[in-house]
């Protein structure tokens, strides 16, 4: 019984935070321009503090959920996901949360209704009102997306006919389909892995990062990693075609995905089948999967060019910062060389992945999801741009495959981290807004303080 009052608090509290996040991002959030406030207006203000202080009671109750998991009577796979459920609900009409980047998703998807060239024009080509909405860094850059996720932006902005409301809940709807996808496959993905299943939802699935990013923001990582959980799946049942579609699919949607076919590979090679075999087979169906996908969105193969597309110049990747700090170096000491920094970092930053990825699946190749998270963890990391959402692509396998509990606890830290690293307008932080959204968080564990006193103290009075 006590498991359950503690299972309802954990909800409660997350849908307090969640709702309250909603609230807030009302006046704080990705609005469109034409509901913009201005920054400096009280109701911007009081809608800062408001989503900071739901975030970390999210925050809060995702990490005593994972205590409640340890306790002597852990939740069921069922309950956490009537809990995901509960917390999501509120961000299903909140306005666009921590970025701008859906915006560019449906003016995209309107280019190709529209038979413009995603890949070789930016959103300015479109003109009209979803080109405004786009965040201005991006106007005048090609789509890094493949045709699979293009083609349902399309989908999805043809019949809303310039109508930003319906988009963007479309948008929201495939989010949440692509989360549904990642809660399905975490359970099967742990079993394989010999770790715990509903432990494996707590941290892939009902993850602040997932809530964030992926419900409130609309990411299409959530597409990108369901399709690629549901052929890892697909490829444990000794169906690895199905396995390769679907994460070729994946990959189609967002790029990093296709390191899974290695995985599918690995796992056809252990399901009986000759290792070139697998190999072959997996490469083959990837190929006849890309080219049939590639036909019916009829967006062509620039998106292989695009994926050069640039970062933003302000970007905080590690490769990208080394390089603007090595920049400013040489131009201090007038250097010619400073123009070469950044890129010279980034291919440092390639040089690194491809090192890591031999290493890991040299080591780890007979546990691939594992390998596989190391891995997608890796071009995140070391990549030339990083976002708080690409986390997710190394977590989501991760938190299905960690070997151990030390990993778990590492790897919640830096969620919880990161959870906190984004305003809710997705908009360059300054210190006005900073110190904003740090009373938000202030106050909400200052009445996460009082809230534990008070329910502490009829508890010592017993014990006395």
């Amino acid at each position: 019984m006590a498991s359950s009052v503690d299972l309802r608090h954990c909800g409660v509290l997350g849908l307090a935070g969640t709702a309250v996040l909603a609230l807030g991002g009302e006046t704080a959030g990705a609005l469109p321009v034409r509901e913009l406030p201005s920054p400096a207006s009280p109701a911007a203000a009081l809608g800062l503090v408001g989503a900071s202080f739901g975030v970390v009671l999210l925050i809060a109750a995702w990490a005593l959920l994972g205590r409640l998991l340890r306790g002597p009577q852990p939740p069921t796979r069922r309950a956490l996901l009537l809990v995901l459920a509960l917390w999501a609900a509120p961000l299903l009409l909140a306005p666009p949360l921590f970025s701008r980047d859906v915006y560019s998703y449906l003016a995209q998807g309107a280019m190709v209704d529209a038979r413009i060239d995603v890949y070789t024009h930016g959103p300015s080509a479109l003109g009209g009102p979803a080109a405004d909405e786009v965040a201005p860094p991006w106007r005048h850059t090609a789509a890094p997306y493949g045709p699979v996720f293009l083609a349902v932006a399309a989908a999805l902005a043809g019949p809303a006919g310039g109508d930003l409301s319906t988009g963007l809940l479309g948008m929201r709807l495939v989010a949440l389909l692509g989360v549904a996808l990642m809660a399905a496959a975490l359970p099967r993905l742990a079993r394989h892995s010999g770790t715990d299943p509903a432990t494996a939802l707590w941290l892939g699935a009902l993850n602040p990062l997932v809530l964030l990013h992926l419900v409130a923001g609309a990411h299409n990582d959530a597409l990108m990693l369901g399709l690629l959980g549901a052929g890892l799946v697909a490829a444990l049942g000794r169906r690895p075609v199905l396995g390769a579609v679907l994460v070729t699919l994946a990959a189609l949607v967002k790029a990093p995905a296709v390191l899974g076919l290695a995985a599918v590979a690995v796992l056809a090679a252990r399901a009986g089948h000759r290792p070139v075999r697998a190999v072959l087979t997996t490469g083959l169906t990837a190929a006849a999967t890309t080219v049939a996908a590639t036909a019916v969105a009829g967006t062509g193969y620039g998106w292989i060019a695009a994926l050069r597309t640039p970062v933003s110049p302000h970007n905080w990747a590690p490769t990208s910062l080394l390089g603007r700090a090595t920049a400013a170096l040489l131009d201090h000491l007038g250097s010619d060389l400073a123009p070469l920094a950044v890129p010279a970092w980034h291919a440092l930053g390639l040089a690194a992945t491809a090192a890591v990825l031999c290493l890991v699946w040299l080591r780890l190749r007979p546990h691939p999801v594992y390998a596989l998270g190391l891995s997608l963890a890796a071009v995140a990391a070391f990549g030339p741009a990083i976002r708080p959402w690409y986390a997710l692509w190394g977590l989501f396998l991760i938190a299905a495959a960690a070997p151990s509990a030390s990993v778990r606890h590492r790897t919640a830290t830096v969620t919880a981290v990161l959870a906190l690293a984004v305003l809710p307008s997705g908009a360059p932080a300054d210190l006005g807004r900073l110190l904003l959204a740090g009373c938000g968080g202030v106050l909400a564990v200052v009445v996460l303080w009082q809230a534990h006193q008070a329910v502490r103290a009829p508890a010592l009075g017993r014990t006395a």
